[in-house]
């Protein structure tokens, strides 16, 4: 059964960092399409960056490229999202999120999805 487990949300002052975690079970990273998602209220889901499962290759929104960096640690099962210079604009709940067929490029369709962390960026 796959498990996806977020943390590392809370609230920071614009242009502050952090990391998210996203720790999986039920399933090994190195097969499927991993990565995450973000919502705000009143807004459409948006991904935010993915691993592919094919090449591993990775995917970032322009809206996030040079500020977010996805990474990952197999022995662990676990994927992260370092988020830097935050913008009030990045303020949402993120989703870790995969998915056994989809690639990358749906990433906000994928079948499986955690509980959310909200990141607040206000000063």
């Amino acid at each position: 059964q796959v498990q996806l487990v977020e943390s590392g949300g809370g609230l920071v002052q614009p242009g502050g960092s952090l990391r998210l975690s996203c720790a999986a079970s039920g399933f090994t990273l190195d097969y499927y399409a991993i990565g995450w998602f973000r919502q705000a209220p009143g807004k459409e889901r948006e991904g935010v960056s993915c691993f592919s499962s094919s090449d591993g290759s990775t995917y970032y929104a322009d809206s996030v490229k040079g500020r977010f960096t996805i990474s990952r640690d197999n022995a662990k099962n676990t994927v992260y999202l370092q988020m830097n210079s935050l913008k009030p604009e990045d303020t949402a709940v993120y989703y870790c999120a995969t998915d056994t067929v989809l690639g990358c490029d749906v990433l906000i369709d994928f079948g499986s999805w955690g509980q959310g962390t909200q990141v607040t960026v206000s000063s």
